[in-house]
C-alpha cells in the first residue's frame, strides 16, 4: 500500500537496469490511441486495467528508464462489470483495446475462447517465465490446448478480515488483531460477534453488505469442496446443483437476517460514502481490497484499520493477468512492460502500492513481501497475513459466463439486503436470472 511517505520512491539500480534491458526501441503510427507514436517519435503504450494495479510508479520508472516509450495507465477504479463489457467489444470491433489490458481471473475463460485475440507470448520467449509465477497462476494464463501463452499473472486474492479498531472499541470488544481473529474462527462464531457488536450501539453496521460475504464463502466452499462454482470443469451450468453455490447463499442471507449488514452495494456511491463515514466496521478483505479501502476512507482513517484472520479457511477472491490484444501495433513493445510490470520487483512494487499480492513464488518468499507492514492499517504485517497461505491456494475454476452469472446472484443477495425479497425468494431469483444470463 502506498502511503504519501512513498510516492516518491523509486526501483532499485537493479531494476531499474532490468526495467532497460526489456525496452525496445521502436517507432509507430496509426490513429488509434492504443500502440500509437507519442510526440517526438515516441512509442505510446496504454496499459487498460481496472479498480486498483498499483502501476502508477512503476510507469513512471519505466519511462525513467526507457526514454523512447510512454505509458498511460488507463481505467483505474473502473468496475469490472464496466471494464468487463468494454474490453470485450474492443475486441470484437479489433480497435480501442489498451496494448496490455488486465483480464480478472473469473473472467479468463471467456476471452481464453478466442486466443486469436492476443498475441501468442511464446515468441518473445514467455515460456522462459514459467518457473517466476506459482504454477496454478501460470496455467490460468494458457490457451486451453496450452500452446499459447495468453496472460501473465499479476497477483492472487489471499483472504482476511478489515475491522475498524475505532468502531470495536467504541462496541466494547476486542481491538488487537490477534483477539479479533479468536472472535470468529467459523461464520457462525463471524454472526454471533456481529450481534455483541450491535448490542454495542455504535450507529454503525458490522459489514457493508452481503456481496462480500457471499463471495468470499463460495470460493471457500468450493475450494474445499467441488473446485468449482457456477459450471463444472465440463463447462455445463451448475448454479443450481453444486451445493457450495446454495451453502454460501444460505451462509450470507444468515449474516443479512441477523440485521449485520450496511445495505452498501459494493462498488456503488454508497459505499464508497460509507467508509469515509465509517458506516461499517468489517469487510471481507481479499489482498487487493486494502488498497481500495485506503483509497475510500482517505488519510484521516489511516491507523483505525487493522487485519484479522478471515473465518472460515482460506480462500481465494479476485487477481489477474496481462495480456496483449493482437490489434495493438507494438506487440514486442508492449510484452517488454507487461513483463517487467509481472517480475518480481514490479509485483513487490505494486504490492506496496496496492496491496496486490504477487502471482510470483519468488516475489512472496522476498523479505520485501514477508515482511512488509502496512502503516495504514496500524502496521499490520499484510505480507505474512496474506502470503503466509498463498501458495497453497487451490485455484477455482470459472465458466464461461461466470462474470454474468455471479452478477445475478449479487443482484439476487442485494434484494434480500435491502428487503425486497427474502431469502427463498432469493434464492429463485439468482437461479432464474443465472440460467438466462447463461444462455445469452
Amino acid at each position: 500500500m502506498r502511503t504519501s511517505s512513498r510516492r516518491g520512491r523509486v526501483l532499485s539500480a537493479a531494476a531499474l537496469a532490468a526495467v532497460t534491458a526489456l525496452g525496445m526501441a521502436a517507432c509507430g503510427g496509426g490513429d488509434d490511441d492504443a500502440g500509437a507514436a507519442a510526440p517526438g517519435g515516441k512509442v505510446k503504450l496504454i496499459v487498460d486495467t481496472f479498480g486498483e494495479f498499483g502501476y502508477e510508479q512503476l510507469a513512471q520508472d519505466y519511462m525513467a528508464a526507457n526514454p523512447n516509450i510512454t505509458v498511460e495507465i488507463r481505467g483505474k477504479g473502473m468496475t469490472l462489470d464496466k471494464y468487463s463489457p468494454q474490453l470485450t467489444q474492443q475486441l470484437a470491433t479489433g480497435k480501442g483495446a489498451g496494448d496490455v489490458v488486465a483480464i480478472e481471473e473469473g473472467i479468463m475463460i471467456e476471452y481464453k475462447a478466442n486466443p486469436k485475440n492476443f498475441v501468442d507470448l511464446n515468441q518473445f520467449g514467455a515460456a522462459e517465465l514459467k518457473d517466476n509465477f506459482l504454477p496454478w497462476k501460470w496455467e490460468a494464463g494458457l490457451s486451453a490446448d496450452k500452446a499459447q501463452v495468453i496472460g501473465l499473472g499479476t497477483d492472487v486474492g489471499g483472504m482476511a478480515m478489515c475491522y475498524r479498531k475505532d468502531l470495536f472499541s467504541k462496541a466494547g470488544l476486542p481491538t488487537a488483531r490477534d483477539e479479533v481473529s479468536a472472535l470468529w474462527p467459523t461464520w457462525a462464531d463471524y454472526i454471533s460477534t456481529g450481534q455483541r457488536f450491535a448490542a454495542g450501539n455504535t450507529g454503525a453496521a458490522f459489514v457493508d453488505s452481503g456481496t462480500g460475504i457471499y463471495n468470499t464463502i463460495l470460493l471457500q466452499e468450493a475450494g474445499k469442496a467441488t473446485g468449482y462454482t457456477y459450471y463444472d470443469t465440463a463447462e455445463k451450468l451448475v448454479v443450481e446443483t453444486n451445493p457450495v453455490v446454495k451453502a454460501a447463499f444460505d451462509q450470507t442471507a444468515q449474516v443479512i437476517g441477523a440485521g449485520l449488514s450496511g445495505k452498501y452495494p459494493q462498488w456503488s456511491p454508497e459505499w464508497t460514502t460509507a467508509f469515509k463515514q465509517a458506516k461499517f466496521a468489517t469487510i471481507a478483505c481479499p489482498a487487493w481490497m486494502t488498497g481500495v479501502i485506503e483509497g475510500n476512507a482517505g488519510p484521516s482513517a489511516k491507523g483505525k484499520w487493522d487485519i484479522a484472520r478471515i473465518p472460515g479457511e482460506g480462500g481465494n477472491w479476485g487477481g489477474s493477468h496481462l495480456a496483449v490484444p493482437t490489434q495493438g501495433k507494438h506487440h514486442k513493445e508492449a510484452y517488454a512492460l507487461a513483463k517487467f510490470l509481472t517480475s518480481k520487483d514490479g509485483l513487490i512494487a505494486a504490492f506496496k502500492a496496492k496491496g496486490t499480492l504477487p502471482a510470483s513464488a519468488q516475489a512472496l518468499d522476498d523479505p520485501a513481501v514477508k515482511e512488509y507492514k502496512n502503516a495504514y492499517f496500524s502496521d499490520a504485517p499484510v505480507g505474512a497475513i496474506f502470503g503466509e497461505g498463498a501458495k497453497a491456494l487451490k485455484p477455482v475454476y470459472m465458466g464461461p459466463k461466470n462474470q454474468a452469472i455471479r452478477t445475478e446472484v449479487e443482484n439476487a443477495i442485494t434484494q434480500i439486503d435491502q428487503g425486497k425479497a427474502d431469502a427463498a425468494k432469493g434464492w429463485q431469483n439468482a437461479v432464474a436470472n443465472a440460467k438466462k444470463a447463461a444462455a445469452k
